[in-house]
């Protein structure tokens, strides 16, 4: 009898140690910078009660195969539309080009957009905005995609990082509005990289 209840604390105990989420200490400068402002709750997308029990993100081990070396196509000449986001507010936004990249062995396309609202906004000029879908939404990420932020590069060449994908703020809080990502934006392969889906502590 008294080797079962050993036996059984000793299952208890393992299983309280799987459940109890683990912090990575060795993370890269993009995720540690990600858990920072997560925790500064002058930055936070966290609801409050969410910030009093965050430790850090999820994130996907960092993988080299998610680093390539897109070739950009420009589109100077399409025209601005309405992108539509998770609230009635909508984004005025614009394809900058098509960028083109091998991911093992497959190869893929993807739009490059710029905001008009951005594009005014000092410190953001060059900035470009991709917004992506994988095989993992819904599962090991969040479901309505991941957005990946880029600048515009001088050459035709454009150094893509998969591992520095996130998930928009309405993930952790639906007081935010979100750009939906288009449907040409995804990518048939499970993108095992960056942010995974957010778990709240119960």
């Amino acid at each position: 009898m008294r080797i079962l209840v050993v036996l059984l604390t000793i299952i208890l105990l393992a299983s309280c140690g799987q459940n109890k989420k683990r912090v990575a200490t060795d993370l890269t400068p993009f995720q540690k910078k990600m858990n920072e402002d997560f925790k500064d709750a002058s930055k936070s997308p966290l609801k409050k009660k969410d910030i009093k029990t965050f430790e850090g993100l999820d994130f996907f081990p960092y993988d080299s195969t998610f680093l390539v070396q897109a070739e950009l196509k420009r589109t100077p000449n399409t025209e601005w539309f309405q992108m539509k986001t998770t609230t009635d507010r909508l984004s005025k936004e614009r394809v900058f080009g098509i960028v083109t990249f091998e991911i093992k062995g497959k190869s893929f396309q993807l739009n490059l957009y710029q905001g008009e609202e951005l594009m005014q906004t000092e410190g953001f000029e060059n900035y470009l905005f991709l917004p992506f879908m994988d095989n993992t939404n819904g599962f090991l990420s969040y479901g309505g995609g991941r957005y990946i932020d880029l600048d515009i590069p001088k050459e035709n060449i454009i150094e893509i990082d998969f591992n520095s994908a996130y998930n928009p703020y309405c993930a952790y809080n639906d007081k935010f509005s979100c750009p939906i990502v288009p449907s040409a934006n995804y990518i048939d392969l499970e993108i095992k990289a960056g942010v995974k889906v957010f778990v709240k502590e119960e």
